[in-house]
């Protein structure tokens, strides 16, 4: 039998097209078994709801709380950051986000204690923009959990997240604008990481400004962050928005944001995420 012989450069596009197909094949399973957890997950309520206070730093008063959904430990997905870059590349980004933003206020309204109840906290809800601009998106579902759980809409604030993600800011204004008129209030989210930031906040005029982590870090020790705070600041003085520091985690943080008029933080220092409704404090200086 006369044996076929192939050029090398013939059977190393073969290996590699093979081995392509094998990975393919693994990636496509993977998809499969996580889209499958991801149904289960949203089913079966299998997500931790954490609330972590925001804190007034003038008065040491607990503001509100941020609700943080966070999937169980799984060998499907490594982390949290995992498990949401997974959520935005299928087709229930949608559902999912409904099913979030419901799960937080049936859970937030669960755990308060009567005393709690009263005094009426602001409950900020992470929303991507794309979800406010589906028109499958419908604001009156929320209005009415809202009546049904007794929360007013002007305790409910949407936190836009994703800084990236809006691009027609004409048609944001007014979808957002619609929005306002039922009661609810506007933040957004990662101010000061960059440039798109900076211009949704002048295009979309929101009630509350927070203020990234990484211009936070180390603020008393850095300038060029002390003078990017202090010209948001000076905007939200002028606009009537009430800035929130993220991520602080330290002291001197705290004192320096305390000295130059910072409305309110949210960080470790002041109080960590938790299933629980714990309020937060501005700690002993």
């Amino acid at each position: 039998m006369n044996s076929v012989s192939y050029p090398r450069d013939y059977s190393l596009n073969l290996f590699s097209y093979l081995k392509y197909l094998n990975k393919r094949r693994h990636e496509d399973f993977l998809y499969y078994k996580r889209y499958n957890e991801l149904k289960k997950i949203i089913k079966n309520e299998k997500l931790n709801t954490l609330f972590q206070p925001i804190v007034n730093l003038q008065t040491n008063e607990t503001f509100g709380f941020e609700a943080l959904n966070r999937p169980l430990q799984s060998q499907l997905f490594a982390n949290p950051d995992q498990f949401y870059e997974f959520v935005g590349q299928t087709d229930m980004v949608f559902q999912f986000e409904k099913f979030c933003r419901n799960l937080s206020l049936k859970r937030f309204i669960a755990r308060l204690t009567q005393q709690e109840i009263e005094r009426d906290f602001t409950l900020f809800l992470n929303i991507h923009p794309h979800v406010l601009l589906d028109k499958n998106y419908h604001g009156g579902e929320t209005l009415q959990l809202l009546k049904e759980i007794g929360i007013q809409p002007d305790q409910v604030v949407f936190e836009l997240t994703e800084r990236s993600a809006v691009t027609d800011f004409k048609e944001f204004e007014r979808v957002l604008s619609n929005y306002r008129s039922q009661g609810y209030r506007i933040a957004i989210d990662d101010v000061g990481s960059g440039y798109n930031s900076l211009k949704t906040l002048i295009y979309l005029k929101p009630e509350f400004i927070k203020l990234d982590r990484s211009l936070i870090q180390y603020i008393d020790d850095s300038q060029a962050g002390q003078q990017l705070v202090s010209l948001i600041y000076n905007y939200a003085v002028q606009s009537n928005t009430k800035i929130i520091a993220e991520g602080i985690e330290r002291i001197e943080e705290i004192q320096y944001l305390q000295s130059v008029g910072i409305h309110f933080g949210q960080g470790y220092a002041l109080g960590r995420p938790d299933e629980n409704i714990k309020l937060g404090n501005v700690p002993l200086l």
